[in-house]
């Protein structure tokens, strides 16, 4: 059987569907077919493909696969003899998740159709950038407080204006810049400028693209503006780690161009939905429902997304934290310690790789939770599906509160009686690739992270050569290399 890897995914469909009709109807009497498993309308649709199918392959449409050989036009030839279009100009990757199970199990079990199915998992080798129309505006971020980032904002700036007349925005805060302001070529690109004042405009719906020019924290700062859908981002590396930044600024020209052409691979990057609910809010809900029952009262929650983590700490307390937590609504365990992670696959090479997590791929849908320091040996970091969601409450026994922060930001405090929802949102941060997701994941583990890099160990040819020399203090350095391998 041949490699699926290459195939277009109508060709794999096609296919799918002509190997369910042949399993599932052996013969075309009417007899058979109220024990096929097919629906009068699905059975319908599989006719009319394979109809359509045969009908191609008669008019002598069918494409010779591996060897040089003819197609007949009788309509006989199999679905591995023709040859599998690619899908578009791109090499396609092999999937990062599982393919989808199958909904019936045996002739009698299948899954029950429920009608609160979220999302459909879409195949993230397939997932590439595309414009159905020109993109027009640019929003550029920078890293603050570096002045090494200042000459190639001026020169990215000033060739999005000149040479694709596109409008750029920026930050209020970057024009009051005193470093940037005395730069020649700026001051005749700075009333072209569009600007805007974090907290203060809401940039929905206004922004084409993103880039990013800076470290990790650009790329957070971009998520934490756009609180819905956001815009496709651009990372350049100009800052010290560099792990969501997998672009470099030398040929930022030829890169750009190619991304605002369409020519791009994209990383869907999780977030998390976050939704504060406070004891008072609740208090003031029962007041209004009781004065007016028939109103929708609901309580005033605060809902922010976060790229990394969201973080519960014991703050400036001495005593350990005691933190309730609760999946989809059961109680689950009480968390003894310093704290709590809650991050995304993207968060899971950040504060919890520290803490001892292990590092998931941007592209698996979970939620990882990881204990700070806990008060037991056995409490290890899990891995939850994406669509649950978690209730984290402080304990009635616990001796302190808790304070809670989002990507670092916005900390506050977490009282008796409230409580803290996390779930997986449905605005990912789209992530454009310098490659594809593979290669640029474990070039930032590589790059960033310095995984699994060590010193080579010699070979046992190199280690005959030296025994054979006969030099005493070649043995002597081959047995101190030995005890400090061990």
């Amino acid at each position: 059987m041949t490699c699926l890897s290459d195939i277009d995914l109508a060709t794999l469909h096609e296919n799918r569907l002509e190997q369910r009709w042949h399993y599932g109807l052996p013969n075309s009497d009417h007899m058979y077919h109220h024990h096929d498993g097919f629906s009068p309308m699905t059975r319908k649709c599989l006719e009319r493909n394979l109809q359509r199918k045969a009908r191609s392959e008669s008019n002598g449409k069918c494409v010779e696969r591996g060897r040089a050989r003819d197609c007949n036009s009788s309509g006989s030839g199999s679905a591995s003899g023709g040859k599998r279009r690619r899908s578009g100009t791109w090499p396609r990757t092999r999937s990062l998740n599982a393919p989808s199970p199958v909904q019936q199990f045996g002739p009698c079990g299948r899954i029950m159709k429920n009608s609160a199915m979220v999302m459909q998992i879409q195949d993230p080798a397939s997932q590439r950038l595309t414009w159905y129309k020109p993109p027009l505006t640019v929003l550029v971020i920078k890293k603050v407080s570096d002045a090494s980032v200042l000459a190639p904002f001026v020169q990215l700036v000033d060739w999005l204006l000149q040479e694709k007349c596109m409008v750029v925005w920026v930050e209020s805060a970057v024009l009051e810049d005193s470093l940037l302001n005395e730069n020649v070529r700026f001051k005749a690109i700075r009333d072209k400028l569009v600007t805007f004042k974090d907290g203060r405009d809401d940039l929905t719906d206004r922004i084409d693209f993103i880039v990013c020019l800076g470290g990790d924290g650009t790329l957070l700062y971009a998520s934490l503006l756009f609180q819905l859908s956001v815009p496709p981002v651009m990372a350049f590396h100009l800052g010290s780690l560099g792990f969501l930044t997998p672009f470099r600024f030398d040929n930022f020209q030829e890169q750009l161009t190619s991304v605002l052409e369409g020519h791009a691979a994209l990383t869907l990057r999780s977030r998390l939905r976050c939704v504060m609910h406070r004891r008072s809010d609740r208090k003031q809900e029962a007041k209004t429902q009781e004065i007016d029952p028939d109103g929708d009262a609901r309580p005033a929650a605060n809902s922010i997304l976060v790229l990394n983590e969201v973080v519960i700490d014991r703050g400036p307390s001495p005593y350990l934290s005691n933190i309730d937590l609760f999946l989809d609504g059961k109680y689950i365990t009480s968390v003894q310690g310093d704290g709590l992670i809650v991050s995304t696959p993207t968060g899971s090479t950040a504060y919890a790789a520290a803490a001892g997590a292990s590092m998931i791929h941007p592209s698996v849908p979970a939620i990882m939770v990881t204990p700070i320091c806990p008060h037991s040996l056995s409490f290890r970091p899990i891995v939850v599906p994406a669509g649950v969601e978690l209730k984290i409450s402080v304990s009635p026994e616990s001796r302190n509160t808790s304070w809670v922060s989002f990507d670092g930001r916005n900390r506050q405090e977490l009282f008796h009686g409230d409580s803290l929802r996390v779930t997986t949102s449905i605005y990912p941060v789209p992530c454009i690739c310098a490659q594809d997701q593979i290669s640029d994941w474990f070039a930032s583990l590589a790059d960033g992270l310095h995984w699994n890099v060590r010193k080579r160990q010699k070979c046992l040819d190199e280690l005959s050569d030296l025994t054979a020399s006969g030099s005493e203090d070649m043995l002597d350095e081959i047995e101190n290399m030995k005890l400090y391998d061990v």
